[in-house]
């Protein structure tokens, strides 16, 4: 029988926001609805403030000594922060780890084509990780591997800089570069 996996709970993008009762500090500062600051006073004239205005009483920096709360409508104050939110995860571009593989005996026409591709990715601002996978026999020539290896980084001159050295993890040689940000 096969189990199912559980799904890792979304995390919400935007934070709760304390409102009205639940705010408890005594003494916090205020920013009227038109963005005005009003000073320190009381919650509880915070509130009553709020309650007049017929609006909400919203906790906004709850890390500031004392704490900043705004008066505001809570459900459209909540949207704008959503859409905030979403507007920066969608600008936002996550470098991607390209792979290169090459191998023991591989040809310089061969070493030219995949040189233009790391180009490429290199250029698109994403680090590209070089690969080298020695079989059987192979596993012996180490030395002449990591020689071909260090040919291929040294065709890119000065344009990368190596994040991650030369490391074998048992037939697995692996470098990983990323562009040089000058």
């Amino acid at each position: 029988m096969r189990r199912s996996r559980k799904k890792r709970p979304e995390k919400p993008l935007v934070q709760e926001f304390r409102s009205n009762e639940q705010i408890r500090i005594p003494q916090v500062r205020l920013i009227n609805d038109q963005g005005e600051m009003l000073g320190l006073m009381s919650s509880a004239e915070a509130l009553r403030m709020a309650q007049e205005a017929e609006l909400d009483l919203v906790e906004v920096s709850p890390k500031a000594e004392p704490p900043v709360c705004r008066i505001t409508d809570l459900g459209s104050f909540k949207y704008k922060q959503e859409k905030e939110a979403r507007s920066r995860k969608a600008n936002q571009k996550a470098v991607e780890t390209k792979g290169i593989r090459l191998s023991l005996r591989i040809g310089q026409h061969d070493i030219d084509i995949r040189h233009d591709s790391a180009a490429k990715f290199l250029a698109n601002n994403d680090k590209v990780r070089i690969e080298m996978i020695l079989r059987g026999r192979e596993r012996r020539f180490v030395e002449q591997a990591k020689a071909v290896m260090d040919q291929f980084v040294a065709l890119f001159g000065d344009t990368v800089k190596i994040e991650q050295p030369f490391s074998a993890q048992g037939g697995k040689l692996s470098i990983i570069l990323m562009p040089n940000k000058k």
